[in-house]
């Protein structure tokens, strides 16, 4: 019989990352709470995108997740298929008076034609979900004995003469465990109190997002069934858009990107109006536009990133950065998500081989190592992918586009993780 771990684990944070590690940990007898902020669970935002890496990693941790995803998932209205996105010019400004795009005259293609595919380079299962449902299915795996809502981290002290962690929370309750793990988003304030909040603070990526929603019959009607039910990337100057399909291929998601020098609003996610998002794709045609003013959420959110860190734990007192706490990145390469659960394999897995809290240090510093460098070369080359879809990283040299996005998605879907974790064990034993 296995014996539950002599010491205990904080989690802050209750979104997909805090809930993910508390599921790896419990499933290894590792005593955990979660800490989350809000009067209830819940997730911000519609559709999330997860490719095989992601899939692979929630398997490794627990069968049960990857039953709950298999259940939200959306594969394409064909059953599935092996492509990521179809890639395709958006901008009139790429295109002659007839709108046949410069460079490709000789094969006729006009603006709105697809281009190329980017396929998965292997056949793992991948496909996109609604977040909030997401997290309703890994909340049936936490049971409310480790949750505790309502609790806002204020600041965390070292136990008397120990390593060990008192959490303060906004409410005047105090709580003492062994380490504390923050998966508390890109506004992380583990990430302030361990880091300094210069450091800690995450910074403008020069982009923008208008995120909405469309009733798939809608999109259908716009667009045909082909384009609706896959996943579509239309390229242009300074901007892109991404359609896909969610909840089982009831809704279409939209994300329109666009761009700007600076954000000074203290808020990250504004009200705006059709007439700006309109002005944004002046240039774009028929198509886009009418997408743009179907999307019935008038919202801006501007997308921010961690810059880089030389650590992601601290040891007076026990503290370590997880998911979008440590890395957070712009999604324009669609793997933020599967980083964080990337990210809860490798240190739930090095956590669980600990046998005396005085070794979680051990386990932070291997989790560092291993993780750290492939996680901020996604916030790095993220940052660069929305550059090459808005004609900023090769221009607008659509045969120069087509090389370099074919060849920069294979490290992170092929990644071996049980090979990395194996690395870190290998350093925790070390």
């Amino acid at each position: 019989m296995t014996t539950t771990k002599p010491f205990s684990i904080a989690i802050i944070g209750g979104g997909i990352s805090g809930l993910t590690l508390a599921i790896c940990l419990l499933q290894r007898n590792v005593p955990v709470t979660v800490y989350e902020s809000a009067p209830k669970f819940g997730e911000i935002g519609a559709g999330l995108g997860m490719a095989p890496n992601a899939v692979r990693a929630m398997g490794l941790i627990s069968p049960d997740i990857v039953e709950g995803f298999k259940r939200r998932i959306m594969l394409g209205f064909d059953g599935g298929r092996g492509d990521w996105f179809t890639v395709r010019v958006g901008d009139h400004r790429k295109a002659g008076p007839d709108g046949t795009l410069k460079q490709k005259e000789s094969e006729g293609l006009k603006v709105g034609d697809r281009m190329f595919e980017i396929d998965y380079t292997n056949n793992g299962l991948a496909g996109g979900v609604h977040r909030a449902h997401f997290l309703d299915e890994l909340l049936k795996l936490v049971p409310e004995s480790a949750q505790r809502l309502g609790k806002r981290l204020v600041s965390i002290t070292s136990a008397e003469g120990l390593q060990d962690a008192v959490l303060h929370f906004a409410d005047g309750t105090t709580a003492q465990h062994s380490a504390v793990i923050g998966c508390d988003g890109i506004k992380s304030r583990t990430r302030e109190i361990l880091l300094g909040e210069d450091e800690g603070k995450a910074v403008f990526t020069g982009k923008y997002a208008y995120r909405g929603l469309i009733p798939m019959d809608k999109a259908v009607e716009m667009l045909g069934e082909e384009i609706a039910h896959h996943s579509q990337l239309y390229m242009g100057y300074h901007g892109h858009l991404l359609t896909y399909p969610i909840e089982k291929g009831k809704i279409m998601n939209v994300v329109a990107f666009s761009c700007c020098e600076t954000w000074t609003d203290p808020q990250w996610v504004v009200k705006t109006t059709k007439e700006k998002m309109l002005s944004d794709y002046s240039n774009w045609g028929p198509m886009i536009n009418a997408m743009v003013a179907a999307m019935e959420k008038r919202d801006i959110w501007a997308l921010f990133n961690h810059p880089p860190t030389n650590t992601y734990y601290g040891l007076q007192p026990r503290v370590c950065l997880l998911g979008d706490a440590a890395h957070a990145t712009s999604p324009h390469q669609g793997a933020g998500a599967g980083m964080c659960i990337e990210d809860c394999y490798i240190l739930g897995s090095l956590i669980a081989e600990v046998e005396d809290a005085q070794d979680l240090g051990k386990a932070f510093q291997a989790y560092d190592e291993v993780r750290r460098p492939r996680t901020q070369k996604l916030v790095k080359t993220s940052r660069e992918a929305g550059m090459l879809y808005e004609f900023e990283l090769e221009g607008d040299d659509l045969e120069a586009i087509e090389k370099n996005f074919k060849s920069r998605m294979s490290w992170i879907w092929d990644v071996d993780l049980q090979q990395d974790l194996e690395k870190a064990l290998s350093i925790l034993k070390g």
